[in-house]
C-alpha cells in the first residue's frame, strides 16, 4: 500500500482571487490530504514589504472553506522546514514561476535533505494579489481627486 501523500501549499492568500483557486485545485489533485499554510501578516510584511489587505483570521476563513482543502494553518513559522518540523507533510507545493529560480532551487535543495518532493503547479500569469492591489491603488487614488 502506497504512502499516504499530505501536500502543503503555503502563501498568503490575500485578496482570494483565480489564481489562489487553480493553485489548490491542483495542489489538491496531487495529494491524499492538502494542508494549506496561511502566511501571518506579520511574515507577509517582512517577505513582502506590505501588510496584507485581509486580515490572517479572515485570510483562514476563506482558505478553509475551499472544498480541496483539508486543513488551514497560520504559518507562522518563517522557515517552511519549520513548519515540516509542525506538520510534517511529505510534499510542498508551489507555482511553476519558482521553478528554476534561486528561491525555487534553495526550496528544492532544503526540502530533498528531508526526503519531501517540491511539486510546481501551473502558475496563473494573469491574476495576482500585488496587480490587484496596484488596481486598488490607482482607483482610490483616482477617487481621492
Amino acid at each position: 500500500m502506497a504512502a499516504r501523500r499530505i501536500a502543503y501549499a503555503p502563501g498568503v492568500y490575500d485578496l482570494f482571487h483565480i489564481g489562489h483557486l487553480n493553485l489548490l485545485r491542483n495542489a489538491r489533485e496531487r495529494c491524499d490530504h492538502l494542508i494549506v499554510g496561511v502566511v501571518t501578516d506579520e511574515l507577509a510584511l517582512r517577505a513582502k514589504g506590505v501588510e496584507p489587505v485581509v486580515p490572517l483570521d479572515e485570510r483562514l476563513a476563506i482558505v478553509a472553506s475551499i472544498r480541496y482543502v483539508d486543513e488551514a494553518v497560520p504559518e507562522d513559522l518563517p522557515h517552511k522546514l519549520e513548519m515540516w518540523e509542525r506538520l510534517q507533510f511529505n510534499a510542498i507545493v508551489k507555482g511553476d514561476d519558482w521553478k528554476g529560480t534561486d528561491r525555487g532551487d534553495k526550496l528544492e535543495a532544503d526540502f530533498a535533505e528531508v526526503g519531501v518532493e517540491v511539486v510546481y503547479v501551473p502558475y496563473t500569469k494573469q491574476t495576482s494579489s500585488t496587480m490587484l492591489r496596484r488596481m486598488l491603488t490607482r482607483e482610490i487614488d483616482g477617487l481621492s481627486r
